[in-house]
């Protein structure tokens, strides 16, 4: 596609919801240059045209707090408690893992997320340069965390491996931003939590965490510490920086005194079903909780969709509080697009000067229609085929239902990683859940 593109005759809807019909998107420089309901005749010519007619235009969606590279253990732990999916399974199989198979991990689950409508997404893993190659060749865009465990033996250098990262690497790609990602209170206890902000200060870097996971971790903070994981990382700082919080499912109502506008919490709701996690507070505190949507990684929650996420917190919020009223479905779409204002990357408002990260929705299909309420048709009904067109800064990654990248080149290295994941087997976990 040539770098000035012009959405035609589309029909808008923007971050609140709002519809606006038959508009065109003139797109330049990988930025929304011009939004009307005109054609522009001095500018005819200079823009590929792209027939929009009876199609939706939206922002891209984020997701908030995924693992990437697990989808290489897409279905390998399954119909398991949580303490022998990350013990017996997960982390065994991953401390085998090598910088090839991690970067097939990340290729195969951003090629899903961009078929899904993923525009961006926050990512915490290791081996990060293997993440950050993936991202810069399928071309989406990125938020890279390096986890850090505290209590392993080789904590110190994972942390000075994360700092030469972050400084090598931070603002060499405007679709890539890095932060740093200790893993938990728990794994990262005392001073160490501590160190790691302190350092994401001087870096003038975020954190993700993930806190208050399961009812467990809160109990047993609270008997080790006195405090809850949301207190102890408040007393560490945490929320000095801009932080993403993994899951919080276990967020106390006390904990909201210590939570402040730089954190954004992601939920995984699919996750918390799956491992049978419980359900938590954030179907009582969304209204008091600045969240958007992850999906965990796919290890967990098969899938990496965003939408599928914020369907079922929705349903799930209407099933638990005995309420067809509630969980909105505007409030659950201004939601999904909250995760922009997470990642800052000037991202999820249809507005001139903003980088055109969009999707193009053919909602005149078997699943989704008729059409009366075209958030409604996306929330309840859609799937990825109904999303015709995946653009980042301008680029289309997947355009009339395609996908740029060489799909079955990537399935067949997958394919290859897979058989060696079983041939090696399991070793041993640095860490303990």
């Amino acid at each position: 596609m040539k770098e000035k593109i012009l959405l035609k005759k589309g029909n808008i809807i923007d971050e609140n919801g709002k519809v606006t019909e038959n508009i065109n998107v003139y797109i330049s420089g990988g930025k929304i240059h011009k939004i009307t309901n005109e054609i522009l005749n001095e500018l005819m010519g200079r823009y590929e045209e792209v027939d929009c007619t009876g199609n939706y235009i939206t922002p891209g969606f984020i997701n908030l707090h995924t693992h990437s590279p697990m989808n290489i253990m897409k279905g390998i732990a399954e119909d398991i408690s949580i303490d022998n999916w990350f013990n017996e399974k997960i982390f065994p199989y991953e401390s085998k893992l090598t910088d090839e198979d991690i970067y097939w991990g990340a290729m195969v689950a951003s090629a899903e997320m961009v078929n899904n409508g993923v525009t961006a997404f926050a990512d915490h893993y290791f081996a990060q340069k293997s993440v950050y190659k993936a991202v810069e060749d399928m071309g989406i865009r990125a938020d890279i965390a390096p986890t850090i465990f505290g209590l392993a033996v080789d904590y110190r250098n994972q942390l000075n491996d994360a700092i030469n990262f972050i400084e090598k690497y931070q603002g060499k790609n405007s679709r890539v931003n890095l932060r740093l990602g200790p893993h938990a209170p728990y794994t990262c206890p005392g001073d160490k939590l501590t160190e790691i902000i302190d350092v994401a200060k001087k870096l003038k870097a975020g954190i993700h965490i993930h806190v208050s996971e399961t009812e467990e971790q809160v109990i047993d903070s609270i008997k080790d510490t006195g405090k809850t994981p949301v207190e102890v990382l408040y007393e560490s700082g945490g929320f000095d920086v801009d932080v993403i919080i993994a899951h919080g499912l276990w967020t106390k109502k006390e904990d909201l005194k210590f939570i402040n506008d730089k954190a954004f919490f992601a939920f995984s709701p699919k996750t918390y079903m799956k491992l049978s996690m419980g359900e938590g507070s954030i179907y009582n505190l969304k209204d008091d909780i600045n969240f958007s949507f992850g999906t965990d990684g796919a290890a967990s929650s098969n899938t990496l969709s965003p939408l599928e996420q914020a369907r079922l917190f929705a349903l799930n919020g209407k099933f638990i509080s005995n309420s067809a009223t509630d969980f909105k479905t505007i409030d659950i779409w201004k939601a999904l697009m909250n995760g922009h204002n997470a990642l800052k990357f000037n991202t999820g408002k249809i507005q001139e000067g903003y980088n055109a990260d969009l999707l193009i929705w053919d909602l005149n299909k078997l699943n989704t229609f008729p059409v009366y309420d075209p958030l409604t048709s996306i929330i309840y009904s859609s799937n990825p085929d109904n999303i015709k067109c995946t653009m980042v800064e301008g680029e289309f990654l997947k355009f009339d239902g395609k996908l740029k990248a060489d799909t079955d080149h990537i399935l067949k290295q997958v394919k290859k990683i897979q058989d060696n994941i079983l041939k090696r087997g399991k070793g041993e976990s640095k860490v303990q859940y």
